[in-house]
């Protein structure tokens, strides 16, 4: 396939919502269910954020978020089925870390549940004793299960 026309775009503003979800619900298992609504709340929390275009088509998908100096993760990393194997998910996330938001930071985090060889190549190393992770509940869910008291007047 020819490659020339495809372009890297890392303007928050020309990501289309819609076509988003469409990329996630067939590239992207684990994120086949989000809304636009809160597609828009994480890419605008997000920087950088990188898409992949086929002319006004949608074909990939990456975002990062950082604190610029010691941590940064990079999230959602989606290249359309039609375009994998063509070095697209290699330059996309190429594309992330050399952002100044990431180029610089200490450590670099990315989940992934399948890919790790794919993840490896660019550099990543496995990392077995560190991760943790927290399945936040809403606050009504936690007054319900009687896990934690909750005085929501206190800002702590």
């Amino acid at each position: 396939m020819d490659c020339s026309h495809i372009q890297f775009c890392t303007q928050k503003g020309k990501i289309d919502l819609e076509q988003l979800q469409e990329l996630f619900k067939i590239g992207a298992f684990w994120a086949r269910n989000r809304q636009q609504e809160d597609l828009k709340i994480a890419i605008d929390n997000s920087n950088p954020v990188v898409s992949i275009w086929d002319e006004a088509k949608l074909i990939g998908f990456a975002r990062a978020t950082s604190d610029g100096v010691y941590r940064a993760a990079i999230w959602d990393v989606v290249v359309h089925p039609d375009y994998r194997g063509l070095g697209l998910g290699g330059k996309l996330v190429e594309t992330v870390l050399s952002h100044p938001s990431v180029n610089r930071v200490e450590r670099v985090y990315l989940t992934t549940t399948h890919q790790q060889s794919f993840y490896k190549h660019i550099g990543f190393e496995y990392n077995d004793t560190t991760t943790m992770v927290l399945h936040n509940k809403s606050p009504y869910q936690l007054i319900e299960s009687g896990n934690r008291e909750l005085d929501v007047t206190s800002p702590y």
